[in-house]
């Protein structure tokens, strides 16, 4: 009984920091789309537990706190220091998400960390968000933060948070959401420390040693329960931005009774684009597999996942070397390691793996001056689409799905913040593909710009690749993105930075899933 006590205390610290930072945030990206995680780390930096946020957050967050480490080690970490970072090349995932982390410090003594990542709407570089269609280097993507106290023995360094907001478009957004994160991990810290003082540290110690084994020991389980065997697949991205040449990702699955390896060998090298994934989004999307095919209620931690070995070459498109563009490696190289690992494991757990879903986030960002405050705003959303159908139910239309976890922009919030207007938000009919169980429909969602001037950037993908389908399903529709001007709807490509004008608008059609069986067998959504 004490064990799952325990077990669910620390699951409940990442959950209260999740909720004070959605709370206490500034920006519709985090107040309303929940575009950000929290997590609980041991004394070494390996995950505790996690809130159920954002998988590619959360996946590659470990990472951050042990580049953290690695600068910090234990000794040097004092009561109400943060450490803040975000670049791609030090555990981060792309620049806008910035992670906070902190020492919980009992007796004078480290007895683990807490964190928490949010996506901020704009950290500079050459377009507004921070998510520019077509990035070269990472240095056209915005500021880079390698891991660095900004909080020492409770006091901000001034000199870091004037630079950083001196490099943002939105600095009072900016600022708002810096405090927010701040907020989350001192709620995070005081929840920590409390059940050290129930417990005793000795005593959570030993938990956490053997909560670990107990993670690694069910996974194991379920490990032992996969045939044995080496499966291929193959999967393509669109383009990376800049050429129109595909980009391939390969992964050859090996199974074993104690492991297994996710090898990426024979992937595309890093691209000129942005589409590049670092190495803990790799890291991330690998995991978030992992757990899908096995048990869903082994509790996330460290020993959950140290069975898995993940390979990906230095220098290609899923381990690429600075200063490679990453913007999009997270939000949509993301979906199509997903689709990549689902793909191979399909050969030999096929009762467990659902048919390709979207395969995209449909990243969004406009941004320009607010007509009646001439101040700048950046919007960020990411647009759902459809999940794809599975061996025994539909598809789900309209979701954030895999790597993803948020909610949409409500419309009344959207129009509220920005000189934006929705004219339309409805699902793509007919957009899931048929079959036995057919796709989960995509999304249609038109946006005005009500301001003089704007800069609009669109990430995405599935506009060339349709989600593919299982066991004789079909694939889903393809995603599309047009731009109305001058009385013309235009179609735009599926990475593009462009300035648009005040009654111009932006539609950004999603992808449906792909359908599962036999379409002789169908089941209508009623039955």
């Amino acid at each position: 009984m004490s064990f799952e006590v325990l077990r669910n205390a620390f699951i409940s610290v990442a959950e209260e920091m999740g909720a004070a930072l959605v709370r206490t945030a500034y920006s519709p990206n985090i107040k309303e789309r929940r575009d950000c995680s929290a997590a609980v780390f041991d004394i070494q930096g390996e995950m505790v537990s996690q809130a159920e946020h954002i998988p590619v957050h959360l996946g590659a967050m470990p990472e951050s706190v042990k580049a953290a480490l690695k600068l910090y080690p234990t000794g040097e970490w004092n009561e109400g220091d943060i450490v803040i970072l975000n670049d791609p090349f030090e555990g981060g995932t792309h620049l806008p998400d910035i992670t906070f982390i902190s020492p919980v410090i009992y007796n004078d003594e480290v007895a683990g960390f807490v964190a928490n990542r949010a996506h901020h709407a704009d950290i500079g570089g050459s377009a507004p968000g921070s998510m520019p269609g077509a990035a070269s280097e990472i240095f056209q993507e915005g500021l880079r933060i390698p891991p660095i106290k900004f909080v020492e023995e409770g006091n901000i360094n001034q000199a870091l948070w004037r630079l950083l907001l001196a490099n943002v478009r939105t600095p009072i957004e900016r600022e708002g959401d810096l405090q927010a994160q701040l907020a989350s991990n001192t709620t995070g810290v005081t929840r920590y420390k409390a059940i050290l003082k129930k417990y005793s540290p000795s005593v959570i110690f030993t938990f956490l040693a053997d909560f670990h084994t107990y993670s690694r020991q069910r996974m194991l389980q379920q490990l032992q329960q996969i045939p044995q065997g080496n499966f291929i697949f193959t999967d393509y991205m669109d383009n990376d931005g800049i050429s129109t040449i595909p980009v391939q990702l390969s992964v050859k699955v090996s199974t074993h009774h104690n492991h297994i390896i996710f090898d990426f060998t024979g992937s595309s090298p890093q691209t000129q684009g942005n589409i590049n994934a670092p190495f803990a989004v790799t890291l991330s999307s690998s995991y978030y597999v992992l757990r899908c095919v096995t048990d869903p209620n082994i509790p996330v931690n460290a020993g959950c996942y140290s069975p898995l070995e993940v390979i990906a070459p230095q220098g290609s498109v899923l381990n690429p070397i600075p200063p490679a563009a990453v913007s999009a490696g997270n939000v949509e190289t993301s979906q199509r390691i997903v689709d990549v690992l689902f793909g191979a494991l399909e050969q030999v757990i096929p009762d467990r793996i659902p048919a390709a879903s979207q395969g995209t986030m449909n990243n969004l960002t406009i941004g320009g001056l607010i007509p009646r405050t001439m101040q700048s705003f950046t919007f960020y959303e990411t647009i759902g689409g459809g999940l794809g159908a599975r061996p025994s139910a539909h598809g789900i239309d309209g979701i954030h799905s895999h790597m993803t976890n948020t909610a949409n922009t409500p419309i009344e919030a959207l129009e509220t913040a920005y000189p934006l207007r929705v004219l339309r938000y409805h699902f793509r009919s007919k957009s899931g593909g048929s079959g036995q169980y057919h796709g989960g429909m995509g999304i249609r969602r038109d946006i005005e710009i009500l301001s003089d001037t704007a800069v609009v950037s669109v990430q995405s993908e599935r506009r060339h690749f349709a989600p593919w389908g299982l066991q004789g399903g079909n694939p889903g529709k393809r995603g599309k993105n047009l731009h109305f001007h001058a009385g013309k709807w235009k179609e735009i490509p599926g990475k593009v930075t462009f300035p648009a004008q005040k009654g111009d608008i932006i539609s950004i059609r999603t992808p449906g899933g792909g359908g599962f069986g036999n379409t002789k067998k169908s089941i209508t959504q009623e039955e």
